[in-house]
């Protein structure tokens, strides 16, 4: 009885202390996920045997003791005393096929270097340094109504809603914090996670005006409507905003990522929206992969200012959105209203935002209409471009995108809008 009942205390304890956000060090001694410096940790990627991954309804990334999980905790302590390291967390990502342990880099050593030389051990699958990832915004203040919003006109949305709201199309928004009961956001949320470990715990700019865009409430007589009022949001926050000044980007690493991709995929997320850009990763590229083969739309921001548009807008299959407003964009990079758009925002207001990461989201609601309209939009329907009609990038033709989807259906988008002397009469 006593024995039985030790058992059960120390695995109540482990999935409490997974429930929190602890990892396990190698040594065995609980720690709380590592508070330390991005810029100085590596990642080393063990491989997980099929086996190790029994997950449950609600996994959302913790795993169960076992002899791969001890044998591998064994190969992180001995690399970390080795390289003069520390094991600050480890994390399951099954459908990458790997462990993850992050390592902090003491100073004095490079965390290239380091990255390069665990990667030459046999145990080791790979191993790469720590990046980061941004989305970047500005916001200004104003008052916003539905027929302000760029895509009220551009793309006939009103006019949309009359076949497709996106309805129980789940959108996988990995983010920052999003205020899930703002008034134009209130059960738009159909699951929150946060695996951005260490963070305040306030709701976010840049998250919550990208979820405003793909799925606001529509006829509730505030704010905006958005372009898929219907879908089922996964608010996913794998970023944060910076606690200092007015500054309202937000801030992503490679780990806090994979966590919430991992998540999307295994929860069955038929659209993933990534509005941010950064350097190319081999874990993320991996698991997007298994998105895509799995079924899913990858929509991510266009960054003119990296080379390919930045990561993850560059790796094949993703689809790629840039501001429209900032002229031309290289061939197979979709254009979205990106300037001036109102959208929701902590504290439950609207602003004016303006950038590739809120063109992105655009094009996300939009992709969630043309899947409602087709259960064999797998991969999501084609977007339709308006000088061609192709789809190898440029301006989208919202409506054509979303009839293509389905059967032939009658939609006032698909007729010319009416001129000012007949609208007024």
């Amino acid at each position: 009885m006593i024995a039985r009942l030790a058992r059960w205390l120390g695995v109540g304890l482990a999935a409490w202390l997974a429930a929190a956000g602890l990892a396990c060090a190698a040594d065995g001694a609980p720690t709380p996920a590592s508070a330390a410096d991005p810029a100085r940790q590596v990642l080393v990627l063990l491989r997980l045997p099929p086996e190790h991954f029994r997950p449950g309804a609600d996994y959302g990334g913790g795993y169960t003791d076992g002899p791969s999980r001890g044998a591998h905790r064994r190969i992180a302590s001995r690399l970390a005393r080795e390289h003069g390291l520390h094991v600050a967390s480890d994390w399951p990502l099954p459908l990458a096929g790997v462990d993850c342990f992050v390592m902090d880099v003491p100073a004095g050593q490079s965390p290239d270097m380091v990255a390069a030389e665990l990667a030459h051990d046999p145990g080791v699958e790979w191993s790469e340094t720590m990046k980061l990832y941004h989305g970047r915004s500005a916001a200004t203040p104003n008052d916003p109504l539905f027929r302000v919003q760029p895509a009220a006109l551009e793309w006939r949305l009103a006019d949309l809603h009359e076949i497709a709201t996106g309805r129980n199309v789940r959108v996988a928004v990995i983010d920052s914090l999003v205020e899930r009961n703002h008034p134009d956001l209130a059960g738009q949320v159909d699951v929150a996670m946060d695996f951005a470990d260490g963070q305040a715990q306030d709701a976010e700019a840049h998250g919550t005006a990208v979820a405003g865009i793909i799925a606001a409430r529509e006829n509730n007589g505030l704010g905006i409507a958005g372009v898929a009022p219907g879908a089922k949001l996964m608010a996913l926050r794998a970023c944060w905003q910076p606690r200092h000044g007015a500054d309202t980007s937000s801030l992503c690493d490679t780990l806090s990522l994979a966590k919430a991709l991992h998540f999307a995929i295994s929860h069955d997320a038929q659209v993933i929206n990534l509005s941010l850009s950064g350097p190319a990763d081999p874990l993320l590229s991996r698991l997007i992969d298994v998105a895509l083969g799995r079924g899913a739309t990858v929509v991510a921001a266009y960054d003119r200012d990296l080379p390919g548009g930045g990561f993850p807008a560059s790796h094949t299959g993703v689809v790629a959105v840039a501001d429209e407003s900032l002229g031309p964009a290289p061939r197979g990079v979709f254009l979205a209203p990106g300037r001036d758009v109102p959208t929701t925002q902590p504290g439950g207001r609207w602003y004016f935002v303006n950038g590739s990461s809120f063109a992105a989201a655009h094009v996300s609601g939009l992709i969630a209409l043309a899947r409602e309209r087709s259960s064999r939009a797998r991969g999501g329907a084609a977007l339709v471009t308006s000088a061609t009609g192709g789809t190898g990038g440029g301006a989208i033709d919202a409506c054509a995108t979303v009839l293509r989807a389905g059967a032939p259906r009658q939609c006032a988008c698909a007729r010319p809008p009416p001129s000012p002397a007949v609208a007024h009469r």
